[in-house]
């Protein structure tokens, strides 16, 4: 997928920012205008921004290392998981838990216990479990898949996070910010952009909005993922030779 250009980002409304009532002082650099009340985010900016975005988050695939996708917006919590599938990256979907990365120990702990109920579920040869024990064990492995599904793999903290709504998603960019983890996140009008280390601007309600983000910041990531894959192939091969 190429850049977006200026015109898909206006027809997926990505410059249509909040009431001028709502609005965060901070954004002022990249609003446009105000019309009818509403606030108007400059698509040039957010242009460049996305350029600013894309770089930096292809180094960070291109490491090696992991980037989680956030996002728990009903319309946004669907596409965003299914992007983040793409690439084998790391998402939250459904529900942030307070810890999840500065407490990562007990999510990891949780995962483990939702990887244990698999097994005895599995094991058609334990016999020692009733029926209504493997219903409650089917209840409490669904629940924990719904929280924590997205990070199952995850072995360590993500070198990364790209949230959708940073002002919905606080907790997590507190998180981020106290543990040194670079911030990627779609900002709107309403935002605080200072906390955020790589701001893209843009609405972040529209579905249209955060999915032509989303889709090129992913096929960014696959990217970085390819070089890096092609590198490693070209040095087996000198190592070889």
């Amino acid at each position: 997928m190429a850049k977006p250009t200026y015109k898909e980002l206006l027809d997926a409304g990505a410059h249509m920012g909040h009431m001028k009532r709502k609005w965060n002082p901070k954004m002022l650099p990249y609003i446009f205008m105000e019309r009818k009340g509403i606030h108007i985010i400059d698509l040039n900016r957010t242009s460049e921004y996305l350029d600013r975005a894309a770089t930096a988050i292809k180094q960070v695939a291109k490491s090696g290392r992991k980037v989680m996708f956030v996002a728990t917006k009903k319309q946004a919590k669907e596409p965003v998981a299914g992007l983040a599938r793409e690439v084998n990256m790391p998402h939250v979907t459904e529900r942030w838990l307070g810890g999840m990365m500065t407490n990562f120990s007990t999510i990891k702990r949780s995962v483990k216990k939702m990887n244990n109920i698999d097994k005895m579920l599995a094991d058609e040869g334990v016999t020692s479990i009733t029926k209504k024990e493997r219903l409650t064990l089917t209840r409490e492995r669904n629940k924990l898949e719904k929280v924590l599904g997205g990070v199952a793999n995850l072995n360590r903290l993500p070198a990364a996070i790209f949230v959708v709504d940073t002002v919905h998603e606080h907790i997590a960019i507190k998180e981020a910010r106290k543990l040194g983890i670079k911030i990627f996140g779609i900002v709107d009008t309403n935002s605080d952009p200072t906390l955020i280390d790589f701001p893209i601007p843009a609405n972040d309600d529209a579905a249209k909005s955060i999915n032509i983000i989303t889709s090129y910041i992913t096929e960014v990531i696959k990217e970085g993922m390819s070089e890096r894959r092609k590198e490693n192939e070209a040095s087996k091969k000198e190592a070889v030779a």
